[in-house]
């Protein structure tokens, strides 16, 4: 059923390029401070940047759970389901770090993200990678992509100012109109 591996391969990775969603799982590091954080990610955002590093765009909307977590001790996993023909679950453990988008660290990896760059988004992250665990997925029900929302676009534009965008990248902060 399960198999572990320490690093993305050729197969991992075009089975994470192929999903139109993920799934991203955070938890303080005290039960006492909060609790763990499962958040849905969709819009084709995840990129895998190496064999140990993944990134995706996080756009506001929600709280900044996953955020606060990582900048405390930096777990995280994200799963990716397949739900079409072949069923199938991959899971990715390792640490995580929000990144402005100006950030140098950042920078060498966003020539990967400029197609879905967008003026709201809040912020990146990366992932370092130090486990990818595959699994049968046979519970999995089968549904099929229909499209994208635009509903979190509609919703950033009635909150925020969109950012300038320079070469691809969003300048400046994402500012919260009154």
């Amino acid at each position: 059923m399960a198999e572990w591996f320490d690093h993305i391969d050729d197969e991992r990775r075009a089975f994470i390029e192929s999903q139109h969603m993920f799934f991203v799982a955070t938890a303080p590091t005290n039960p006492e401070d909060g609790f763990p954080n499962l958040s849905p990610k969709g819009r084709t955002l995840l990129r895998v940047l190496g064999p140990n590093l993944v990134g995706y765009l996080d756009y506001p909307g929600s709280g900044n759970e996953t955020a606060k977590h990582t900048a405390e001790n930096g777990r995280i996993t994200l799963m990716l389901c397949n739900f079409g023909p072949t069923a199938g679950i991959l899971r990715l453990f390792g640490r995580g770090r929000s990144v402005d988008l100006d950030d140098p660290g950042f920078a060498v990896h966003a020539p990967a993200f400029r197609d879905e760059m967008h003026p709201y988004v809040r912020q990146a992250f990366l992932v370092e990678v130090e486990k990818v665990q595959t699994s049968c997925g046979y519970a999995v029900p089968r549904m099929e992509y229909v499209s994208d929302r635009d509903t979190l676009d509609r919703w950033c534009e009635r909150k925020y100012e969109p950012r300038q965008v320079q070469d691809g990248v969003p300048a400046g902060p994402l500012i919260r109109r009154e």
